[in-house]
């Protein structure tokens, strides 16, 4: 495990540091940063109008649960293809390719209603987002520096959230049983990729680590390991099957769009909360409490959601106290890893992560099944799925001392929407801002 030197006092002159850096990101990387956001709302708007189409449609949840799945299906084999693409043809062309099959599936999808079209269609799709994502991250990783990198990851991450969010806002610009809102996603795509290809920013070298081993990476931290499996169990029943649930339950389009954007908007406002606590007390307290605070919104969903604000304070709560988790997991997986190992380790966690995302909404839509539970199955997988974790990190507790607040590593915020790239360079950021203040500490005295 590697040993940290106490964190020297932040300057005065922080503040001004920080406004610069802030500005040194946008006026480098505003280009990036627009496209993703633009990205971000059409990928968050499809997953959305699939859900409410598919209930107009008269798909089950079952079936729906099949066409959720069958995204991360193929956004785990494109993170895992998407590198060699990249390092074959270069960046421009990879992301051109991928970009006009994204806007093709989203013409398709009205034209071909039917779940096996669907799912079909969501495996693609899938699959070229995650190479857009690991294309548009290795380009801001490289247009970001030592000085700004903590910046950049912080942008990135509020782009996306706020993209999602943005997206619900679309819904209502069309009518779900029409083709409006499916163009709609279709144009915000294609424009999206403008500002990224027609940007000056260099088309950067690219390289990813040779992951750990998942033996060697369960040794590191067990927690780690079993809290990602199943956290993407809880986000992809989120960003999946959110608006399915909605719409089964009888919602109102208004209702189904606030609804869905509520878990974003938790994400953001308690984010970074979560991530201050979490430098200063042991992560695996924090974890439990995130974990089971969650665990108690979904039970409050289950047991109120015939009240809608109910439901919307539920939401808040479960995408507040979840969409941090992925962060904190990784941070406390880094406590136990040495500097050159926090890179190779990221590919393993999120391959984790992908492997329960795969099954989340397999499992809700069998739960929210006419014949098992209805609707409110949406809401008990949640609330297993963070309980469960919840009993892990208590058990965790009792198996290995704690870490030292002081010899803990740094809170670097993401969202689970990133691709390993977006996990990687968030591990750079830790270790340059980690040797930092080691060096700032040694030259304290």
């Amino acid at each position: 495990m590697k040993h940290r030197l106490p964190d020297p006092k932040p300057g005065a002159g922080g503040g001004c540091k920080r406004i610069r850096a802030m500005l040194q990101v946008l006026s480098s990387a505003w280009a990036l940063l627009l496209g993703m956001g633009m990205l971000m709302i059409g990928n968050g708007l499809q997953g959305t109008i699939l859900g409410v189409r598919g209930d107009l449609e008269g798909f089950s949840t079952l079936q729906m649960s099949f066409v959720m799945s069958a995204y991360f299906v193929g956004f785990l084999g494109g993170s895992r293809m998407a590198p060699e693409m990249i390092r074959r043809v270069g960046h421009v062309r990879v992301f051109a390719a991928l970009a006009s099959l994204i806007s093709a599936v989203m013409i398709l999808y009205p034209a071909i209603t039917n779940p096996f079209a669907w799912m079909a269609g969501r495996v693609l799709i899938g699959f070229c987002f995650s190479g857009v994502y690991v294309t548009a991250e290795s380009w801001l990783n490289n247009a970001a520096d030592n000085a700004n990198r903590g910046k950049a990851l912080s942008l990135y991450m509020l782009v996306q959230m706020l993209g999602i969010v943005s997206a619900q806002a679309l819904m209502l610009l069309g009518n779900p049983s029409g083709y409006e809102t499916f163009v709609i996603a279709s144009v915000v795509i294609s424009v999206s990729f403008a500002p990224i290809l027609l940007s000056i920013s260099p088309t950067p070298a690219f390289d990813t680590t040779k992951p750990m081993t998942l033996r060697q990476l369960m040794d590191a931290s067990p927690l780690g390991c079993v809290g990602m499996f199943l956290l993407g169990g809880v986000f992809s029943a989120q960003f999946g099957m959110s608006a399915v649930y909605a719409a089964s339950a009888g919602l109102t389009l208004p209702q189904i769009s606030l609804f869905v954007a509520t878990f974003y908007v938790g994400a953001l406002v308690l984010q970074y909360p979560l991530g201050w606590i979490s430098d200063r007390m042991d992560r695996r307290v924090v974890i439990l409490f995130a974990a089971a605070f969650s665990g108690a919104a979904a039970v409050l969903g289950m047991a109120m959601g015939a009240n809608f604000w109910m439901l919307l304070l539920a939401a808040f709560f479960i995408g507040g106290m979840t969409n941090p988790l992925y962060s904190l997991l990784i941070a406390h997986t880094n406590d136990y890893l040495d500097y050159d190992d926090m890179a190779a380790a990221s590919g393993g966690l999120v391959f984790i992560n992908g492997l329960g995302a795969i099954t989340g909404p397999l499992i809700t839509g069998w739960l929210m099944g006419e014949s098992v539970f209805g609707p409110p199955g949406f809401f008990l997988i949640m609330a297993v799925l963070t309980f469960a974790l919840a009993a892990y990190a208590l058990y965790r507790t009792t198996q290995r001392a704690s870490i030292a607040a002081e010899d803990s590593g740094t809170f670097a915020p993401m969202a689970p929407t990133g691709s390993p790239v977006a996990v990687e360079f968030a591990q750079e950021y830790v270790i340059e801002t980690e040797m930092e203040e080691q060096e700032a500490a040694h030259e304290a005295g």
